[in-house]
């Protein structure tokens, strides 16, 4: 059974963002020969329909204002809507990230349908498009069906769906439309956006993550934390308690209160393994854990730990890193 999958994309600082293209390969599975349509907001940048097609895009819809460059959720709710009523998609697929949280059930409320968030996989079971999303901060995943096929709605998880392009791209057609927005549609205004950036790498794509927790004992504590994520080209994070003491801005907060990531390589140091930590990165694929109590809760979900002092391990961990990056 072929559908017709709307892919929303999210184009930031230049770039299309990595989960953009893991949620057409997950629409691949869903559209079953369907065309997928991807919806890119905010201004026309010819440049992307090439990488949009790469990843089985079979159509791009640029929906242009001035106020969808900003992340102001009732101008991206008329841009979603826009896109549904011109595309009748028989599923949509939105990016599980701020704004997505944001936008997708003032969608699914006015679209009367349901809305799966969270998605870490999707599969045809049985010809039943099934999602899977983790449960209980983590610990368990569930499998979730609608029981009517009005029009599929979810969200993807950044980093859970292994973006694959096509053997063959289709060359797409392109329609940009500028959007009309009502007198009462918008209710916010931005003033200004201050982005307080972890690195240079986004959180919640980074593909290794570097954290640390009360351990670090200061905002220089942090120091070691960023030379051995220069050196991995990885993202910096924290637990909540490093935040809480004032070590590092809460935009690196990872946790059931902050951030949800799933790196492939997962590196926390001087954190003690708080249930509400381990809701926002037990599903990373591999977790290193530094720590000088042995007894710290940490090391049960961690693959490797090392018992010791963080100031003295990390430096010599980033020594070795670099010089076996050097000689390679």
């Amino acid at each position: 059974m072929s559908r017709h999958v709307l892919v929303i994309t999210e184009y930031r600082d230049g770039t299309l963002r990595q989960v953009s293209f893991e949620a057409l390969t997950a629409a691949r599975q869903i559209a079953e020969g369907g065309p997928i349509t991807a919806l890119v907001t905010g201004d026309r940048h010819s440049d992307v329909t090439e990488e949009l097609a790469r990843y089985g895009a079979t159509r791009v819809l640029f929906i242009t204002h001035e106020q969808l460059r900003q992340p102001i959720a009732d101008v991206h709710v008329q841009a979603w809507m826009y896109a549904v009523e011109q595309e009748k998609p028989d599923a949509i697929l939105a990016p599980h990230t701020a704004i997505g949280k944001d936008v997708s059930p003032r969608v699914a409320v006015k679209l009367d349908v349901g809305l799966i968030t969270d998605c870490t996989a999707i599969r045809v079971e049985n010809k039943r498009v099934v999602f899977t999303r983790p449960i209980y901060a983590g610990k368990a995943f569930m499998k979730k069906a609608f029981k009517s096929e009005k029009c599929l709605f979810a969200t993807i998880r950044p980093n859970n769906v292994t973006a694959e392009p096509v053997d063959t791209p289709a060359e797409p057609v392109e329609t940009t439309v500028n959007l009309e927005l009502p007198a009462d549609a918008v209710q916010t205004s931005v003033e200004r956006v201050e982005r307080k950036a972890t690195s240079g790498v986004d959180l919640s794509e980074a593909r290794i993550v570097v954290a640390g927790g009360r351990g670090v004992k200061s905002e220089a504590g942090f120091e070691p934390l960023y030379e051995l994520a220069d050196v991995l080209k990885a993202a910096v994070g924290a637990s909540r308690g490093a935040c809480d003491a004032g070590y590092c801005d809460y935009a690196l907060q990872i946790g059931q209160t902050g951030k949800v990531v799933t790196p492939e390589l997962y590196i926390a140091c001087g954190i003690s393994g708080a249930i509400q930590h381990l809701a926002g990165m037990s599903n990373s694929k591999v977790i290193v854990a530094i720590n000088k109590d042995p007894d710290a809760n940490i090391f049960k979900v961690a693959d490797y730990g090392i018992v010791g002092d963080l100031f003295e391990v990390v430096p010599k961990l980033t020594e070795q890193l670099r010089s076996v990056w050097q000689s390679a």
